[in-house]
């Protein structure tokens, strides 16, 4: 039987019985109008309008790779044009899926062209999760259009899908559910009679909290709000209160703005434990910004904000172990990407402290600004042009190479700065052995010692 996104038998009983499937089920959008966010993606004649064939014109409609954290409306879009095209619709799932159900597909494609004029639309989840080989064997088909692909990925598809796919497909990145998308949607299922028919209403920090539970995902979204309807309808309450929400989704609320003044004071909480080494307090910190549905990028920038400010050379690999969890989170997003705010946290916590990488720019910066410059010594200028040498430029300069130790005593600074220092290392962690080192260089450079 050839794989379908949803069978006929499950679509009947959902608009016979719309209360035996959950709420997030039946809120599904039916055209790209009810689609919730990704306006950008949405305008007449976008790929995906094609998809459902609006437009018409002679241009076919293109191949598509939707890029995005999860929960944000990859297979709703899919199920969306499932519904609204005449096209043959297929899927299938790089976890269960390979090359023979991939061809077997292509195959069934073919024949529904050359025999019934049908075009088909395969939607590929996970992409990502494909071998090379695997995606190899979608590229005739992709190019001969054979079948429209409509691909979905929550990695970066740059480095998850080969570039010839790539290249015969219109990348489409799909943006975060904001909390006034969410909010309109959960607007929707109160009133729709497919949704709660307007049964129950959402007090307002009810709201709050159920957005704060979501995370921008409007699945969890709904599913809590369905369950919090339930908890309301079952005491007999006609409005669905903060204490229901906390009962029936099972999450204390959370005193949160992230708009206002708390997003500023427990992000300086956080960092400011970082620095003080309190691990535990950090990740309390951490935590609380988590459960209020804190952006992870922007718990992650801090986090690499606070590996230069703080540890700098204490501790040298605090910078790229930031960097890389700042990489993970931005692909993996909620809510695995706490894991890897929590990994790094506790590295910063505990690492060595040094303060001195940040003192040194701050230091030199501020006698940049009070016009503490002067010229480039001659000896370091450029001497690659004709006329550098009667200007004297780069006459004397020692090749540092040619000297033992590949330390030559010259002057860098101009004379104005001469002999200034910015960098006072301390003997904290790793930063002791770059304190004996760039006393002893500063030796070489003046031309003292061996």
């Amino acid at each position: 039987m050839e794989p379908d996104l949803f069978t006929a038998a499950a679509e009947d009983r959902q608009e016979k019985d719309s209360a035996a499937s959950p709420l997030a089920v039946r809120m599904r959008p039916r055209t790209l109008d009810e689609v919730v966010g990704q306006r950008h993606l949405l305008k007449p004649g976008s790929p995906l309008r094609r998809l459902v064939g609006e437009g018409g014109g002679p241009a076919g409609a293109s191949s598509v790779i939707l890029w995005g954290p999860p929960g944000i409306g990859k297979t709703t879009l899919a199920y969306v044009v499932s519904k609204a095209t005449d096209k043959r619709f297929v899927e299938l799932s790089a976890i269960t899926a390979g090359v023979k159900e991939v061809r077997a597909v292509i195959d069934g494609a073919r024949r529904a062209s050359g025999g019934y004029g049908k075009e088909t639309v395969l939607f590929l989840d996970e992409i990502h999760r494909f071998s090379k080989a695997q995606q190899d064997s979608l590229l005739p088909a992709v190019e001969n259009r054979w079948v429209t692909l409509i691909a979905a990925t929550t990695e970066n598809p740059y480095f998850s899908v080969i570039s010839p796919l790539l290249s015969r497909s219109l990348l489409l990145t799909l943006e975060s559910l904001t909390d006034e998308d969410l909010s309109g949607l959960m607007d929707r299922a109160l009133a729709e009679e497919r949704g709660l028919g307007g049964a129950v209403s959402l007090a307002g920090d009810a709201r709050a909290h159920l957005l704060r539970v979501a995370g921008g995902d409007a699945r969890r979204a709904l599913t809590a709000l369905e369950a919090a309807a339930g908890g309301a309808l079952a005491k007999g309450e006609p409005e669905i209160t903060l204490e229901t929400v906390e009962e029936t989704v099972d999450r204390a609320a959370v005193t949160y703005d992230r708009d206002g003044d708390q997003h500023y004071d427990v992000a300086s909480a956080l960092i400011k434990s970082i620095r003080g080494s309190d691990v535990d307090a950090a990740l309390h910190y951490l935590a609380r910004m988590i459960e209020a549905g804190e952006d992870p990028r922007f718990i992650a920038r801090r986090l690499m904000i606070s590996a230069s400010e703080d540890i700098g050379l204490a501790d040298p690999q605090a910078l790229p172990l930031a960097v890389a969890a700042a990489q993970a989170v931005a692909m993996i997003g909620f809510p695995e990407a706490a894991l890897t705010l929590s990994h790094a946290t506790i590295a910063l916590a505990l690492a060595p402290k040094s303060n001195a990488a940040t003192n040194a720019i701050f230091a030199a910066r501020e006698d940049v600004r009070n016009g503490l410059a002067g010229p480039v010594p001659a000896h370091l200028r450029d001497g690659h042009y004709k006329g550098a040498a009667k200007l004297g430029h780069a006459q004397g300069y020692v090749y540092p190479h040619d000297v033992p130790g590949a330390i030559a005593a010259q002057q860098y600074a101009p004379d104005a700065l001469h002999g200034r220092r910015y960098y006072e290392p301390t003997r904290y962690g790793a930063e002791a052995r770059y304190a004996d080192v760039a006393e002893k260089v500063r030796e070489r450079l003046r031309g003292e010692g061996g």
